[in-house]
């Protein structure tokens, strides 16, 4: 979140930094609105993206995309922002397939993901010249900079003062009549995440914000878990003020709509950011599947682990490799970092010309078996623990009744 006092327009959608997030090796899986692959017609590689940013917004930005990846299909999910944050939870912990990029306003949620190691770690070219706060750890990275923003029904007010502050709006609501009862909007906060993002930021800097929420329900607030319902109604009049909407959406509906308008908050404005987060998937397998070089596809792969002793033993396989060797051959000089039955596959793979769908179906096979590993040690540990505990616990009592059973010796 980033707070602004004054001052002009804030930067709604900055597209240009969406496409440039959105390069050949971003990858798979499959649902909603579906683009097929521009050069062929035949089952490939395919992109699920779920995303709180609407499908018409969002259609722009991936034709771009695939002009510059025209052999990959994209899927794309519009979605609400929790139910976006719950899918991915849900689905990883489940060991299904989700989303590779995750779009999201419910920035929180987004970060929540991120620290709890549901994102992969991912080097992009041009975000060295991004600001500081548009990249954390090179696993979200902020598309946008949008102001949470006051819109309001014009004719309803005439020449009516029009609040542009909270304690503006809160004076207002108490002191009218029946003008504005059960013609205010806002977000829900139990469906929409940035309704909840919002709120939480107007708690930090707004002393009188219970007094705000309780004129609001007083007024009869009507609540929403998406901009479009909320603008569509203050547009045609059926609402008078929509508050804390996000002024991105509210700034293209004026366009269309000279009856709606919007205040840009003079006490404080909230400026949210989309976070987008790359989802860690089996990538070279991909990479090849999309028609990258191996080298090149190696080398992302390469940038993209985690680890600095595979990273490296990746770099030796790519010299080795570049100097005309197999990739099987290659990673077999790393020692025991890749499993020796890997290695045979990958070599019956590579003579078949069947790679990319090997090493997408190997990393299947072992992420199936970590999960199985982590289940069995969970279930091994458990039991510890609690004989640990109980040992503690038993410890402790005897420590307790140690010092009453001498003193009764001592009375005797």
């Amino acid at each position: 979140m980033l707070r602004r006092d004054r001052g002009g327009a804030l930067a709604a959608i900055t597209a240009g930094v969406l496409l440039s997030l959105l390069p050949a090796w971003i990858l798979p899986a499959g649902a909603q609105s579906v683009f097929p692959a521009l050069e062929t017609s035949e089952e490939g590689p395919v992109v699920t993206v779920y995303s709180s940013l609407d499908i018409a917004v969002a259609t722009p930005l991936i034709d771009a995309f695939q002009a510059d990846n025209p052999r990959l299909r994209l899927v794309y999910h519009d979605l609400q922002t929790l139910d976006i944050y719950e899918r991915v939870l849900r689905q990883t912990d489940a060991g299904e397939e989700t989303a590779d990029l995750v779009i999201s306003s419910a920035m929180d949620l987004q970060m929540k993901l991120a620290n709890d190691g549901y994102a992969r770690r991912t080097a992009l070219a041009n975000a060295a010249g991004w600001p500081g706060w548009a990249n954390w750890r090179d696993t979200v990275f902020a598309l946008t900079y949008e102001p949470a923003v006051m819109v309001y029904h014009r004719p309803s007010f005439g020449d009516a003062e029009v609040p542009r502050t909270r304690a503006a709006l809160d004076a207002l609501l108490r002191r009218t009549d029946d003008a504005f009862f059960g013609r205010v909007a806002t977000y829900d906060i139990e469906r929409a995440g940035v309704g909840f993002l919002f709120l939480a930021r107007d708690a930090e800097h707004h002393r009188d914000v219970w007094r705000l929420v309780r004129s609001l329900g007083a007024a009869g607030v009507k609540l929403y878990s998406n901009s479009s319902a909320i603008l569509e109604r203050v547009a045609d009049g059926r609402f008078a003020i929509g508050y804390n909407i996000l002024g991105s959406y509210a700034t293209a509906w004026t366009e269309r709509h000279p009856d709606l308008g919007i205040v840009l908050p003079t006490d404080y404005t909230v400026v949210m950011s989309r976070l987008a987060l790359v989802r860690f998937s089996r990538m070279l397998g991909t990479l090849l599947a999309a028609g990258v070089p191996l080298v090149a596809s190696l080398r992302v792969a390469s940038e993209a682990l985690g680890n600095r002793v595979l990273s490296n033993a990746m770099t030796t396989a790519i010299e080795d490799v570049v100097r005309g060797r197999s990739l099987a051959r290659s990673l077999q000089s790393c020692g025991r970092l890749f499993p020796l039955s890997v290695i045979e596959t990958l070599a019956v793979a590579e003579e078949a010309g069947r790679l990319d769908k090997e090493l997408i179906r190997l990393a299947e096979v072992h992420e199936h078996e970590l999960d199985r590993q982590l289940r069995t040690l969970v279930a091994m540990v458990e039991p510890l623990m609690l004989m640990v505990m109980a040992g503690l616990v038993g410890t402790i009592v005897i420590g307790m009744l140690l010092p009453i059973f001498s003193l009764q010796e001592l009375i005797r």
